[in-house]
């Protein structure tokens, strides 16, 4: 787009004032200023978020903010539970503080079809960097034992057990069973053997320690990708309809459903509320856009977390996630997403 004031001169050529060419050049300031501040709120307006469910990926598009190079790193959350950052002194306080009791932790992951290649991947960096040293049993809730063939050697005070599952083909079925079945396990046998449990998806990797800081009655860690963001980006279910909805003025942080935790009668009552509320929309027709992470962020809602995690303890590599001191628990499923097939063979995807 351009602007020309012409005048004629007396030999009838076509020329501009002084006057007219201040003008014309101060229009034309105007115009590329306007052109290119649209551009930039045209490129920032709209970013996809994806809800990534094994098998299944849900477009849900909110506001983008550009977030800072440096990300915050707060202790607490508005309500004064403790927001944990391994390398934070109040961190090294928490290991201090249970580095003396005798705790069993349980970790429960759920294994089902194609997902069993994870497993001995997962395990294997469990036992170098999840609660090293502590008593652990590992819960495997699987329709192929096999894959645990043969046995991965375990350290002293460490456990491993297998709970059958039926097979369960297509993941909108497991979505409906997944926390039912959660809920099932830790009432028994978990909750007769461990005093804290913490369900993990199987497709992630310990690549960091991940110790005593972590313990709390109810444990939620914040999703990387969402770190930082204002509230009105949070991809909370609005259908009034489903039982997860969550109304504008609720909510303070949203959630991960990579990684939670906490005392086995505070996880026991999450899983058995989030599997009644699914059971129930099922029988409704509805399911929350987010599935399973849907209904977690509505029972955090309403039973505020004792200790949230900060996004190094559930991370992967994307241009929305935020910039962690230390990468400590890394879903290997969300990065092969965006690996070709060469980067998927070279690291095992």
């Amino acid at each position: 787009m351009a602007l020309f004031l012409f005048c004629k001169s007396p030999t009838g050529q076509v020329r501009m004032t002084r006057i007219q060419l201040v003008l014309c050049c101060f229009l034309l300031s105007l115009i590329i200023y306007f052109l290119q501040g649209h551009k930039a709120a045209v490129n920032a307006k709209l970013a996809p978020n994806l809800f990534r469910v094994p098998g299944k990926e849900r477009a849900v598009t909110h506001a983008m903010v550009v977030k800072s190079e440096e990300v915050q790193t707060p202790v607490e959350t508005t309500w004064g539970a403790p927001l944990v950052w391994g390398d934070k002194t109040s961190s090294a306080w928490y290991r201090a503080k249970f580095a003396q009791k005798e705790i069993r932790t349980g970790l429960l992951v759920l294994v089902v079809g194609t997902y069993a290649r994870f497993i001995r991947r997962f395990l294997s960096s469990a036992e170098v960097y999840f609660l090293p040293g502590k008593m652990v049993t590992y819960y495997i809730l699987t329709d192929s034992p096999s894959f645990l063939d043969p046995p991965i050697e375990l350290e002293p005070g460490r456990l491993l057990k297998v709970v059958p599952v039926a097979e369960l083909p297509g993941w909108d079925r497991l979505f409906y069973r997944r926390m039912s079945l959660l809920a099932d396990t830790i009432r028994n046998p978990v909750g007769e053997e461990v005093d804290y449990v913490f369900c993990a998806d199987v497709d992630q990797e310990f690549v960091a320690p991940v110790e005593d800081e972590i313990f709390g009655d109810l444990v939620a860690t914040l999703h990387p990708e969402l770190y930082g963001m204002p509230r009105n980006a949070f991809p909370y279910e609005t259908e009034e309809a489903s039982s997860a909805c969550v109304e504008e003025d609720e909510g303070d942080y949203y959630y991960t459903s990579e990684f939670y935790g906490g005392l086995v009668s505070e996880v026991y009552k999450l899983a058995r509320a989030c599997s009644f509320l699914i059971l129930q929309d099922q029988a409704n027709g509805v399911a929350a856009r987010g599935l399973e992470e849907s209904y977690l962020n509505r029972y955090l809602i309403d039973h505020r977390p004792s200790c949230v995690l900060s996004p190094e303890y559930s991370w992967w590599d994307s241009a929305l996630a935020a910039n962690v001191p230390v990468q400590r628990l890394v879903s290997l499923g969300r990065q092969c997403e965006a690996y070709d097939q060469q980067q998927k063979e070279r690291n095992r995807c």
